[in-house]
């Protein structure tokens, strides 16, 4: 298995708290926001009071995913670019905001719609088998993720059809938990990584003189 970077941990690590941070700051700058009841777009909604908090958010966070794509080696390539086009639709969602006095604009509602579905989908094509993979990208582990983060995903969309009061709560749901998985996995790798490294044997004397005439 290849190890995961060090900017790997830092970007996983950072996306969460970088996201809810932002929201946090976001909804407080922006008056009559109800958190429960209102999404995460309507703060970056053209017309919004510093409207440039949670825009810059969605920057940065999806920034964090891509870097966390590329270095979590451990995974199955398709996974990894999955995520990666999760990230993107993100950006493109900043791109296009919310309009005030009309209905999401199309573009916001197909990049949201598409980073969503990237974001649950990218760990069912990440896993891998094996007795040495680690315990975040094993197929029982994954499925377990993608069951939890849909339901996440179907409540949410459920509130936005049905305009249930708790849009926002369901958002902010999902989206943590979208956020910290890959977090948790690439903490699995790195355990993964570290408890490989202390149970690999010392190589014998023979084996030492082998590789020293070698050299």
């Amino acid at each position: 298995m290849r190890a995961v970077p060090w900017w790997g941990v830092v970007s996983s690590a950072a996306a969460p708290v970088l996201m809810a941070g932002g929201w946090t700051v976001a909804a407080a700058l922006q008056p009559h926001y109800n958190p429960v009841a209102d999404t995460v777009s309507a703060l970056a909604a053209v017309g919004a009071s510093d409207r440039w908090v949670m825009t810059l958010t969605f920057l940065v966070v999806a920034a964090c995913d891509v870097v966390t794509g590329l270095a979590l080696r451990p995974a199955r390539a398709p996974g990894r670019l999955i995520l990666i086009a999760g990230a993107v639709a993100g950006l493109l969602v900043a791109a296009n905001p919310e309009q005030p006095g009309t209905d999401y604009p199309l573009p916001h509602i197909i990049f949201g719609a598409a980073g969503c579905v990237a974001l649950v989908a990218w760990p069912a094509v990440a896993w891998r088998r094996g007795p040495s993979v680690p315990w975040g990208l094993r197929p029982v582990v994954s499925a377990g993720a993608v069951a939890v983060l849909l339901v996440l995903l179907v409540w949410f969309g459920a509130e936005l059809i049905t305009a249930g009061g708790q849009a926002g709560l369901a958002e902010r749901i999902f989206g943590a938990g979208q956020a910290l998985w890959p977090l948790t996995v690439v903490v699995s790798c790195r355990y993964a990584a570290m408890t490989g490294s202390r149970l690999s044997p010392a190589p014998s004397p023979d084996q030492s003189a082998a590789i020293a005439s070698d050299a």
